[in-house]
């Protein structure tokens, strides 16, 4: 019996070895070993994405708040949703955001594509500048925030001094106003996610192959020419790539408007995710806001598969 025990405690022994583990590995077939490996990810996606959206779901349809949570949770139906579709406030957050989102994509399009065309020429120092023009990209909202909040400061702060350099107009209250406030975090958005348009740009414009543009040279095409039938559509797609990356990020942006503006003067700058956020963790309406959640996902995601069919077929 012992010698049993001894003759199976060595087996198992060596099958733990990586002799026998690759042994072992050897005998299953690809599907089996794809899923050996793939199974943990997915188990963990499961975990952290798709139950807190399954429980958010939940959440939105009953009026439970999370600092009472010995209260008895009430089944509500869709009234969240009427609530919400209802609140003449919330439609302005809405357009509050959308108001950021667009602007910032049409300025930093415009800008990051024209560094981008300036790069690429090469130049003696290129990439100084390059570096140097990607430092913000690397910076922490909340520093870059606090950075530019004090350049904001409409007695002390340079960007007023600037200003007043070129048109004279007196202290510039950049964050208090309300018309300039919006304003104000598109400068900042702007100067610190251009680089990744350009980035983006940059690589289109390089995998441009020499050859096309001497066949435009050959044909005697201008440079308004080249551009618009060689060098636009190239980049066309890693250009709208940019875009719908930034597009969704900066329609959940908090961290950078928070540090500017908190979401004022008034709620001029309260954009969609700063009020979500005072919902749920201010006044604790827990299922009202995870109704608020649903709709902006629900937003983001449908936006994005159009945006995501227009990009196929541009790459077609």
């Amino acid at each position: 019996m012992t010698d049993r025990v001894v003759i199976s405690t060595a087996a198992h022994a060596a099958a733990m070895t990586p002799a026998g583990i690759a042994r072992r590995v050897r005998g299953l077939s690809d599907r089996a070993i794809a899923w050996l490996f793939i199974t943990p990810t997915i188990v963990l996606l499961l975990a952290i994405n798709i139950f807190p959206l399954i429980w958010t779901v939940y959440l939105s349809f009953t009026n439970y708040r999370a600092n009472r949570p010995g209260r008895p949770v009430d089944w509500i139906g869709t009234r969240n949703y009427e609530r919400l579709l209802n609140n003449e406030d919330i439609w302005g957050y809405l357009q509050a955001t959308a108001h950021f989102v667009t602007w910032t994509m049409v300025i930093q399009v415009v800008l990051g594509l024209g560094l981008a065309l300036l790069i690429n020429r090469n130049f003696k120092g290129a990439s100084f500048w390059t570096t140097i023009i990607l430092i913000p990209m690397m910076l922490s909202p909340a520093v870059v925030g606090t950075f530019w909040t004090y350049l904001y400061q409409p007695q002390t702060g340079i960007f007023s001094y600037i200003v007043n350099a070129v048109v004279e107009v007196g202290p510039i209250d950049m964050i208090g106003s309300v018309g300039l406030a919006p304003w104000s975090i598109i400068i900042v958005d702007t100067w610190m996610w251009t680089p990744y348009i350009m980035l983006l740009c940059l690589a289109g414009l390089r995998s441009i192959p020499d050859y096309l543009y001497e066949a435009a040279e050959i044909d005697r095409a201008n440079a308004w020419q080249k551009f618009w039938y060689i060098t636009l559509p190239r980049v066309l797609p890693f250009l709208m790539l940019a875009v719908l990356f930034r597009g969704i990020e900066n329609f959940k942006m908090f961290d950078l408007v928070v540090e500017l503006t908190s979401g004022g003067p008034g709620s001029t700058t309260e954009l969609a995710s700063i009020n979500l956020k005072r919902e749920a963790f201010e006044k604790w309406r827990t299922g009202y806001s995870s109704a608020f959640a649903v709709i902006l996902f629900v937003t983001v995601f449908g936006l994005g598969n159009i945006y995501v069919k227009a990009l196929n077929k541009v790459k077609q």
